[in-house]
């Protein structure tokens, strides 16, 4: 059968999303012919691999400025894109070029059709993973951080053989792919601890941290806990953000001043110290405290309680499951106690869209407007389970709910917007373009 070759980036990106999302049963084989049809790939860089409910991709942010300030080339692979589809895909912090993307596409849309044409061949994250492999053995990064999509054990990226597995936390989400209880969430997060390979988590539910420590153990893997082999105290910091003290690895840093904001990043910042660390040691890099400082100092991750407008105080951020918003009800009360807090929100039917709600309502400051999104998937009956609640409203288009809460605001008030990385993205078009 003759095969239409892409020759845009539209086609590209028709192409890429042209396929399957999930199989039936999810498993590596796919993933292990494709990259072995495309020669091994993924064996041709040295990587670090990132999972966990939430915390992921700022993990990765702070992880790629700590390596680019010590003059390393570094990769990174997220998603989902924030900004446009290349931003999964970086190089030394340059999202990858249409064009590239294209040639890749290309390159690999044979090896697609032989293999479609005898089991249905690979879904589309599996595809995305394949492109980043290749772009990656290409341009030879001297430390790659990569992203799981979802889960880890049968995530598609779980074909490499990392320096460090890091894991930053195990909560409820995904329920139909990765199960109801935080032990079988686990053991899909443990999936990616690979045999001799040091491992590094976040502070995690006993019963998770149970089902990671006995992976580790079976694998010959030095698990580093959070809490326990590495430490951090905050401090208030008098810019956005704040500043912590790290201990771990026979090292003290000190004032560390963060640009992230939240609760949860000073946790992520530890993690991702410990990791660089630790491969620091592998690669015998000999780092200078001044460019850690610098590193946390200027890491920026979109989406992640991410300012977007001075006056009115307007921010954004990616809280999408129950787990995050109590975070973020945890960063409400400890940095925005005082203020008037409007919250637009939109949340996919797949979540907890109740308890997650009820988090945010704990706090008497807190007015929540639902509105909807042009969604991947089904959304949430926003406007139903807030009929009747004073707290809470509805406007269907999230443009005239901004304009209106707005109009409504004071100087001192703060407007969040969260409930779906996929609705902050499109919301951060209207105050980026």
């Amino acid at each position: 059968m003759q095969i239409k070759k892409v020759t845009t980036y539209q086609e590209a990106l028709n192409f890429i999303h042209g396929r399957t999302k999930f199989k039936k049963s999810p498993q590596l084989d796919r993933m292990r012919l494709l990259t072995e049809k495309l020669g091994h790939p993924e064996q041709k860089f040295r990587s670090i691999h990132v999972t966990g409910t939430n915390g992921k991709g700022s993990t990765v942010a702070f992880l790629r400025e700590l390596f680019l300030n010590q003059g390393l080339h570094v990769g990174t692979f997220t998603s989902p894109f924030m900004i446009k589809f290349n931003d999964r895909i970086t190089f030394d912090g340059q999202m990858i070029s249409d064009q590239e993307l294209v040639e890749l596409v290309r390159q690999i849309q044979p090896i697609v059709a032989q293999l479609a044409a005898k089991e249905g061949g690979p879904t589309e994250f599996e595809i995305i993973t394949a492109i980043m492999f290749l772009y990656f053995a290409a341009k030879e990064p001297d430390i790659a951080i990569i992203e799981v999509g979802i889960g880890g054990k049968f995530d598609s990226t779980n074909v490499i053989d990392p320096l460090v597995s890091v894991i930053t936390t195990v909560a409820h989400d995904h329920a139909k792919l990765l199960g109801k209880t935080l032990a079988e969430i686990a053991d899909h997060k443990a999936g990616i601890i690979k045999p001799h390979r040091p491992v590094v988590v976040g502070e995690l539910p006993a019963t998770a941290l149970t089902v990671i420590k006995r992976k580790a153990q079976q694998t010959d893997s030095s698990l580093y806990q959070l809490g326990k082999d590495f430490t951090i105290a905050t401090f208030p910091s008098q810019k956005w953000g704040e500043i912590i003290n790290y201990q771990g690895f026979d090292e003290k840093l000190t004032n560390l001043q963060l640009s992230l904001l939240g609760s949860f990043q000073p946790a992520n910042a530890a993690l991702s110290l410990s990791a660089f660390l630790l491969v620091a040691k592998q690669l015998h890099l000999k780092w200078q405290i001044k460019e850690i400082k610098a590193a946390l100092a200027q890491t920026k991750w979109p989406g992640r309680f991410e300012l977007v407008n001075q006056e009115p105080l307007i921010v954004l951020d990616g809280a999408h499951n129950l787990a995050a918003f109590i975070q973020l009800r945890q960063t409400l009360q400890t940095y925005f106690k005082r203020k008037k807090v409007y919250v637009i929100v939109s949340i996919l039917a797949d979540k907890q869209p109740k308890p997650m709600l009820a988090e945010l309502l704990k706090l008497p400051n807190v007015e929540i407007i639902g509105t909807n999104f042009v969604a991947p998937r089904q959304l949430a009956d926003l406007q139903s389970i807030m009929a009747f609640k004073k707290e809470m409203s509805f406007q269907s288009d999230w443009r005239v709910a901004l304009v209106k809460t707005i109009r409504l605001m004071s100087s001192d008030d703060l407007l969040l917007i969260c409930g779906s990385l996929y609705f902050i993205s499109e919301v951060r078009h209207y105050f980026t373009d």
